[in-house]
Order: structure tokens, then C-alpha cells, then sequence
């Protein structure tokens, strides 16, 4: 199949009057100019190949979406499962995002265990898009616990240690969101050397033990802004220190959660590292029509684009990558490449996937937006999917 007619989005740059290429593996076989594809693309130069003209737009790489609690109706802190795991899958191929880490937040252990084991299965079972596990606690700070439940909050012991670097050994990929006062840099270093991706998060620590946390192996920040401590006078905090440091920051870009002013400023400080990446925080409700769900007991109100609990507080985001994607075009001042690389190749380095990129040999993962940057139209491995969004 040839997908001709927009801009292509190779992961790095914008290339007009371009062709991608996906072979009868679902693979890529070809990308670039259109007038070359007749001497370099295979034996058959596709002639007997669907040609598919799209018009306008832009055609990119899917979505990479590292953090993702829920969709289609339940949370992954439900019930983690391979049912449980297909429905979140199906509902977020269905917004764009062909590349995500299932996220398991602050829960009892026994949840911890059976995410580890569910998601182990889902990746031996070849299920599409999962790429790992992201677990959100629950070694975390109670002072900035968001809508996490206290009761499960803990520092890092031994037994922890050794139940997360065991798992790291079962799964292709494990990011962990942790506070600095809740480990020791010791620690912190030992799980890095293990191979697990160290997120810091939740946390009111200050800008020193946050310094220190990321000279020990701590490479990302979880939802910059949010849930962290803040920027002040004498005392910049997570939030300054991820600012301040090479580190990989995670936003989320929905109007609610962090100030369109805030954005632009990370964007300013963050855009020489190449590490600023979108991430949707999605809940239940992604991919579904529900207006509210069960949290752990709690409920969960969906309303004007926000999803919160009784108290007012934000429980996770109402939002897809396609619209975040939107959003920081929109209102962030952030160009098209900058903001496609956002959600797509810049948080797949970050975990040190092998995906966000239109490239020789790479999955036929795509998207097509058209001139207002919306989600049309959806291909997996070659194949094209439902698309919820338009």
C-alpha cells in the first residue's frame, strides 16, 4: 500500500510531497520523494499495491502515550487483566495511539503483582500497544498525593526492591514514578542499574534531594507541574529542578491541568533537550461515552473536560494525545514538528522504544490529521482501524 498526498512526519521533519510505503508484512517499506519511490521501493515498485491519496494534511508516526490509566469504560487498577488491558487498547488504538504504557496507580500490593503479571501475559500473548508497565507509586509523598489513596503510600523497602527489579526481568519495559523523600539515592541507582526507567513524581521534596535523586539514575519527571513541589524565591523544587536539568518532563496539555503560559515556558527552557513529551493521564472515560466511574472506591465526575473527585480534587485527565496535540499548537506556541515529535518520537527515546518514527523497516503505525491537525483516519501494522476522533 502507498499513502500519497500530505506531509509526512517522519519523527524528526516535515517532508512535503512524500510516499509511504507498508509492505504485505505491514511493515515500512519505503518513504520519501515521491518521484524516486519507482527506483528504490522493492522489486515490485507496488504496481500491484493499493494507492491510497489522501488529501492534504499530515500523515505521522502513532501516538507513544507513557502514561494511561484507563480507557474504554475501566482503570487498569480495576481489575489487571488481559481483559482488562484489551479494552484499554481498543479504546486508545481507536484515539491514535499505537504505542502505550498501561499505568497502575498507588494501590494495595497485591494489585502491583497481579499489573506485573497481567501485563507479562498481554506482551507474551503479542497483544498490540502495550509496551510495559508504568507503576505510579506507590512510593510517593502524602503531601502532593493528588488523588492517590494514602492508605497505600509507602516508602521503599527491601522486599519492594527486589519485587521491581524481579518484574523488570518479566517485562520489555518498567517506569516507575517515585518520590525522592519516599527512597535513597542508593536505591535509586540500584533500580536504574536494573534497567527500570526512574520517574520522579509526587513529591514535595526540594530542589537539593530532587538534584540528588537524579545524579543517582532518575531520568524523567511524571506530569511536570502537577503534584510536585513548586517554583519559589529561595527554593525551586521538583518542579525547578526538572526545569533546570536535562531530565525528561511529561505534560499534560488539556487546559486544566497546567496553564497555557506554564507550557510555553517549559517548552522555552525544556526545548534544548529534546525530553519535553505529551502524555494524556487518561482514565476510564477515554474512548467511551461514561460521565463518571469508581476510583478505588471514590467517585469520579466527568464534566466539561475535567474529571474530579467530590472534593474538587483532578483525578487523572479527560484527554487523547490527538487533542493535546492540538492544544499545544494551538495555544503553546509550539510549531508543528516540535509539537508532532511531542507525542510521538520524543517520548518513545525516552523509554527506549522502537517506535514514534516512519522509517525503513519499522511497523506501518500511522496516523492522518488533516489541515487542522485532527485525527482522521488510523493504520496499524498495515491495517487500518476504527477512529473515534474527527
Amino acid at each position: 500500500m502507498q499513502l500519497r498526498g500530505a506531509t509526512v512526519f517522519d519523527g524528526e521533519s516535515l517532508l512535503t510531497d512524500a510516499v509511504v510505503q507498508i509492505n504485505e508484512r505491514g511493515a515500512i517499506e519505503y518513504v520519501g520523494s515521491n518521484d524516486s519511490i519507482s527506483c528504490t521501493a522493492g522489486d515490485s515498485g507496488n504496481s500491484s499495491g493499493q494507492i491510497v491519496e489522501l488529501p492534504g494534511g499530515y500523515l505521522c508516526p502513532g501516538f507513544v502515550d507513557l502514561q494511561v490509566n484507563g480507557g474504554g469504560g475501566v482503570m487498569l487498577n480495576d481489575e489487571p487483566s488481559l481483559e482488562t488491558l484489551a479494552s484499554m487498547v481498543d479504546a486508545h488504538l481507536s484515539l491514535g495511539t499505537t504505542t502505550f504504557l498501561p499505568t497502575l496507580i498507588t494501590d494495595e500490593p497485591g494489585k502491583t503483582a497481579k499489573a506485573i503479571t497481567a501485563v507479562e501475559n498481554a506482551v507474551a500473548a503479542g497483544m498490540p500497544l502495550v509496551a510495559g508497565l508504568h507503576l505510579e507509586g506507590p512510593h510517593i509523598s502524602l503531601a502532593k498525593k493528588g488523588a492517590h489513596p494514602p492508605q497505600h503510600i509507602c516508602s521503599m523497602t527491601t522486599a519492594d526492591m527486589t519485587q521491581l527489579m524481579a518484574a523488570r526481568q518479566r517485562l520489555p519495559l518498567l517506569k516507575v514514578t517515585l518520590a525522592p523523600e519516599s527512597v535513597t539515592p542508593k536505591q535509586i541507582a540500584q533500580l536504574t542499574d536494573a534497567g527500570i526507567v526512574i520517574s520522579l513524581g509526587h513529591s514535595d521534596a526540594g530542589y537539593a534531594d530532587c538534584r540528588e535523586a537524579i545524579d543517582a539514575g532518575a531520568s524523567c519527571v511524571t506530569h511536570l507541574y502537577n503534584a510536585m513541589s513548586q517554583i519559589g524565591s529561595r527554593e525551586p523544587g521538583l518542579t525547578g529542578a526538572a526545569l533546570d536539568t536535562a531530565v525528561a518532563c511529561g505534560l499534560i496539555v488539556d487546559g486544566h491541568h497546567v496553564s497555557y503560559p506554564c507550557v510555553r515556558l517549559a517548552v522555552a527552557l525544556k526545548n534544548a533537550t529534546n525530553k519535553l513529551y505529551l502524555v494524556s493521564d487518561a482514565m476510564a472515560v477515554a474512548g467511551s461515552g461514561i460521565t463518571s466511574f469508581s476510583l478505588q472506591g471514590r467517585q469520579v465526575k466527568r464534566e466539561q473536560g475535567r474529571l474530579t473527585l467530590d472534593d474538587g480534587t483532578l483525578a487523572g485527565a479527560d484527554l487523547h494525545l490527538g487533542q493535546a496535540l492540538i492544544n499545544v499548537v494551538s495555544y503553546c506556541d509550539v510549531d508543528l514538528a516540535r509539537a508532532l515529535a511531542m507525542v510521538t518520537s520524543i517520548p518513545a527515546t525516552v523509554a527506549g522504544l522502537d517506535t514514534g518514527s516512519i522509517s525503513v523497516g519499522g511497523p506501518g503505525n500511522l496516523v492522518w490529521l488533516d489541515d487542522s491537525y485532527r485525527l482522521q483516519r488510523i493504520w496499524y501494522q498495515g491495517t487500518e482501524q476504527c477512529c473515534k476522533v474527527n
